[in-house]
């Protein structure tokens, strides 16, 4: 698809090939790919877009399956200059390509308690789109505010109730490209914090397939809620349990493979398609549904057309 482009101080590549920005490793190529220079940059460009041309904003792609045959779009993804981390008291502002472990790490330095997000896979713009979380902590529990760019090129700041945090999902305008945001975490002793996180590290790498090229959680949970790993901590109603009682664990469709390890991790085995991957999905869901009468919604995110 041509499209009439404005200039940018940043880069513009055309067809750019996705896959290699996802943690899967699949996906055909994006018609644009913008990687702007600031937020103006990103402001003026949006501006000067023609409304009628798709916008995808895409983080680090640890969430998300682009399709084989590509995206027709301009894809935005935010570098260098929209990563930074600063700590005043107990407000973190995190550029949204900072990535949660890092903004973990530099928060636990300064005794704030964001430890949840060491071992969340991803960027911090997606952790908010996514309301992330784990051990029973959610971004909603300490977000204040994110400055984002709108798809007309304004630039605002929203508000938790702007983007009306539900389970795995935000109210974030389409086309709006969080720029940064600020959180507020509990305070504590840092060495604490970064105790905690070394076991949480631990407890993941026994328990997930941290070695392998996944996504994450394949499925959100059919109750609403993500695992607290408190010993008290009911599994009758998480997407692994339900994967299991279906017989699907290690299930497989070409090169995409249900993980032997954790039932809810979707693996690209080596050679596996992006058609392959969202196959398998919907293989399961069925199966699941079939077994249980459970429908699993998916939490990865898919995009893009099939080749």
């Amino acid at each position: 698809m041509t499209y009439d482009l404005p200039a940018v101080r940043g880069t513009l590549t055309p067809n750019k090939d996705l896959s290699g920005l996802t943690w899967l490793r699949v996906g055909g190529p994006a018609d644009w790919f913008f990687q702007p220079a600031d937020v103006e940059d990103l402001s003026a460009f949006l501006a000067a877009l023609d409304p009628a041309v798709p916008v995808f904003p895409m983080g680090v792609g640890s969430n998300l399956i682009v399709r084989d045959g590509g995206l027709r779009a301009v894809v935005i993804r935010l570098g260098r200059g929209f990563n930074g981390i600063e700590v005043e008291g107990d407000t973190v502002t995190a550029g949204a390509a900072a990535l949660d472990a890092h903004v973990a790490r530099k928060a636990a330095d300064a005794g704030v308690d964001l430890t949840f997000l060491r071992t969340i896979p991803g960027a911090i713009g997606g952790a908010v789109r996514m309301n992330a979380g784990c051990y029973g902590s959610y971004m909603a529990d300490v977000f204040v505010q994110a400055h984002v760019v709108l798809r007309d090129g304004t630039v605002t700041t929203l508000d938790a109730g702007d983007l009306n945090f539900q389970y795995r999902q935000s109210a974030l305008p389409d086309g709006a490209v969080l720029t940064h945001v600020t959180l507020r975490g509990p305070m504590a002793e840092p060495q604490e914090l970064h105790t905690r996180m070394t076991d949480q590290l631990a407890k993941r790498d026994a328990t997930q397939p941290t070695k392998d090229r996944s996504a994450g959680s394949t499925f959100r949970n059919p109750a609403g809620f993500s695992s607290t790993g408190k010993d008290d901590d009911v599994h009758d109603l998480k997407a692994w349990k339900v994967i299991d009682d279906a017989g699907l664990r290690g299930a497989r469709r070409g090169g995409a493979q249900m993980s032997e390890k954790h039932s809810n991790f979707m693996i690209n085995t080596g050679q596996a398609t992006a058609a392959d991957l969202e196959g398998l999905g919907e293989d399961v869901r069925k199966k699941v549904y079939d077994s249980s009468g459970i429908t699993l919604e998916w939490e990865i995110m898919r995009v893009g057309d099939p080749a």
